[in-house]
């Protein structure tokens, strides 16, 4: 028939737009990419269940949890920002494990935990890694 139309395709002109398309995982980024967004979801994880098991929920704890979260969302919907606030929440731990250990010659740190705090930002900026958001995020 003439003039009829489709279901849901032109409804109250929405037929120019689409919907926002959210990813919690990318798999058509770089390998490299893929394992920094996957250590920032294990690294809040682990947060979380490390802050409920050996104490209160401090507001630095959070803010990091947070923060690795919406890093891996705005790397996963390759977002700058997301690159640039993962770096940080990447950086930032291993900066005060360095200073711990060059001040007060603290050796007191979770082997496990500086392992995925070094990949993470071994993963972040990798040259293929920096190479991907240069071109492709906005």
């Amino acid at each position: 028939m003439r003039g009829r139309r489709e279901r849901g395709t032109q409804r109250a002109g929405l037929s120019q737009t689409c919907p926002v398309e959210r990813r919690w995982f990318n798999q058509s980024q770089p390998q490299t990419l893929q394992v920094a967004v996957m250590l920032l979801y294990t690294n809040a994880v682990l947060l979380l269940l490390q802050s409920l098991f050996l104490g209160g929920l401090g507001f630095l704890l959070l803010i990091f949890i947070v923060g690795q979260v919406a890093g891996a969302l705005g790397i996963a919907n390759e977002k700058k920002a997301g690159y640039y606030l993962a770096a940080v929440c990447a950086l930032a731990p291993v900066a005060l494990t360095v200073f711990l250990i060059a001040r007060y010659h603290v050796l007191a740190v979770n082997i496990f935990s500086v392992l995925f705090e070094i990949a993470l930002v071994v993963a972040l900026f990798h040259p293929m890694s920096r190479s991907y958001r240069k071109i492709w995020f906005r």
